[in-house]
């Protein structure tokens, strides 16, 4: 698929808010043209992995419980589940009191400190660490697809490896997000620190898609998979905030602050709000 092409509506790309930044004015699909770099020391040299897992972990863990949950509605029987791009091991590790689970990570440094706990991981890429032969009954990615560039190959081998009736999970940040709207905004009067953060920018593995609800959906369809379940998760609890806010260690003490202090004002309404993390889980069609 052409880089200028939407891959849900196949509309052509405009120019966004960076050089980097382009949209589709059909569906709202947003993709970047960010470099990722994992396992390069040198974009892992802008984070503190340390700081930032002690900013995801309670919030991350929260939403994996609710998303777990859903996932055992639908295959109240088990079977074997395959999350791709684990990171710590977190959902997999709640996952296997009910699943026979496999994690794949990519990130040599983030690979060690997990599987160093025993879990089931293997260190490489989706779909190329696996074995021809291998079926799943769920595919999970969680804040893992967005950051993949080729979404039509990795759905047409999920399709390939799920089995009959299996599940495909997704759980990614959302183009109709309070805070993503808001960082949009600020780029129209020059502030584009939210908005290059929201996107990832300089990080190891930058965020290459945005997509709503609506669009995911979709494309989802598209490919050959029926939604049975969607949502929003939450996007951000008071434990961890400043940790998670601050650990690529690029911004000023001011600016640390004054983001921090109004993304605490604005937790009481997030509830109500849209949501800037969203789940959609289909079914192999």
């Amino acid at each position: 698929m052409s880089c200028d092409i939407c891959p849900v509506c196949k509309s052509e790309l405009s120019q966004g808010c960076r050089s980097w930044h382009f949209l589709c004015n059909n569906c709202g699909y947003e993709k970047s043209s960010l470099l990722p770099g994992i396992n390069l020391d040198s974009a892992h040299h802008l984070i503190d992995e340390r700081a930032r897992e002690t900013g995801l972990r309670e919030l991350r863990i929260s939403n994996f419980k609710e998303l777990l949950t859903k996932i055992i509605s639908l295959k109240p029987d088990g079977g074997r589940l395959l999350e791709v791009g684990c990171a710590h091991g977190w959902f997999i590790e709640l996952a296997k009191d009910y699943f026979e689970v496999l994690g794949l990570e990519p990130d040599e440094n983030v690979f060690k400190a997990a599987s160093y706990r025993g879990l089931p991981i293997r260190m490489g890429y989706f779909p190329d660490i696996l074995d021809d032969d291998e079926q799943f009954d769920v595919i999970v990615f969680n804040d893992v697809f967005e950051h993949i560039a080729n979404v039509e190959g990795i759905l047409e081998s999920c399709h390939k490896l799920l089995s009959s009736n299996g599940l495909l999970v997704l759980n990614l940040p959302s183009s109709g997000g309070l805070f993503y709207r808001i960082s949009k905004i600020f780029c129209r009067f020059g502030n584009f620190y939210a908005f290059e953060r929201l996107w990832q920018k300089g990080f190891p593995s930058p965020h290459l898609h945005y997509f709503s609800l609506s669009n995911l959906t979709s494309l989802l369809n598209q490919n050959g998979f029926d939604e049975k379940r969607k949502g929003k998760l939450s996007t951000l609890n008071l434990s961890g905030l400043y940790t998670r806010i601050t650990y690529t260690g690029k911004a000023n003490i001011l600016k640390r602050i004054s983001v921090y202090a109004g993304v605490v004002l604005l937790l009481p309404m997030l509830k109500i709000l849209p949501g800037d993390i969203v789940y959609v889980i289909s079914r192999r069609r």
